[in-house]
């Protein structure tokens, strides 16, 4: 891809993201993923009904009457992106590969966190964490951010969920707003327990529906998208056709289920689908909890 290209799909995927992220989830963004801290704002006289434990025993005593703390909500977050570019998200049998959905997603959620005036920051991983974009704000960082997207290829490597968790834990030490956007093709330990305490995080799974199914072609010689192994697969024959495919959703369901067991929101989207609808109804799910 030329200089030039990279420019040109930067510059449309801005457009899009920004107009998406100003005119359909400004709202749902801010009620979704408002900051969960708390921070001192000012001082007044205590009133009935004030908890007893707000009371700032300083000033009530430089002024003979009782003054509590008033605490207001932070509004401004780091949203962390965990980006998978392995090599199974650069396939697709629609119009869009999946990698190229997930820059989509990951621009929008972006321009969604600095309308907001958010930071944002970005984890690539594969079978290893590729690179670390540390958070910050603007339009220009965003933008490094969607090229960085666009410029990676991966040629080979499988998926380890395990590392970029870690990786999140060991450099973002305050509570931040994480979204994992992955095809979730592997399994997730411990990590997820650790990470999903320590900070809000939420799954995007970008899948694409050829995924989950083995169509009837007869012998036909497979390359594996991550490991580059070559394997012969008869796929006339009925039991390895529906071994496939519950091998597929079996890793699926594992992963959702432990997803829901350590409290963190998902959402599936296909590659054949509309990511813009479930996105608001993800974003409209978190809002009403």
């Amino acid at each position: 891809m030329s200089t030039e290209e990279i420019l040109k799909r930067v510059h449309r995927i801005e457009i899009r993201a920004r107009r998406l992220s100003q005119e359909v989830f400004a709202g749902q963004y801010h009620s979704a993923f408002k900051g969960k801290g708390m921070t001192f704002s000012e001082v007044r006289e205590y009133a009935y009904g004030d908890e007893i434990r707000n009371i700032d025993w300083n000033v009530t005593a430089r002024n003979n009457k009782p003054f509590v703390k008033v605490y207001e909500e932070e509004r401004e977050l780091t949203v962390m992106l965990l980006i998978d570019v392995s090599g199974s998200t650069f396939f697709g049998s629609e119009q869009s590969l999946k990698s190229e959905i997930i820059t989509e997603i990951a621009a929008v959620l972006s321009f969604s966190a600095i309308h907001n005036n958010d930071k944002v920051g970005v984890i690539l991983f594969s079978d290893k964490v590729e690179k670390y974009i540390p958070p910050k704000k603007g339009v220009s960082h965003i933008l490094t951010i969607i090229r960085e997207l666009l410029l990676f290829r991966k040629s080979e490597g499988g998926t380890n969920f395990s590392l970029p968790l870690v990786f999140l834990s060991n450099v973002i030490k305050k509570r931040a707003s994480c979204f994992m956007i992955t095809d979730c093709f592997g399994k997730f330990d411990d990590s997820l327990q650790i990470a999903a305490k320590r900070h809000d995080l939420t799954a995007i799974f970008v899948n694409d529906r050829r995924e989950f199914e083995m169509p009837n072609v007869g012998l036909v010689q497979f390359e594996d998208a991550e490991t580059k192994q070559l394997k012969w697969i008869d796929t006339s024959d009925k039991i390895t056709r529906e071994n496939f495919v519950k091998q597929r959703y079996s890793v699926q369901s594992e992963n959702l289920a432990k997803f829901t067991k350590y409290g963190v929101d998902s959402v599936q989207i296909m590659a054949s689908e509309d990511y813009i609808k479930s996105l608001i109804k993800l974003f409209s799910k978190r809002g009403k909890a």
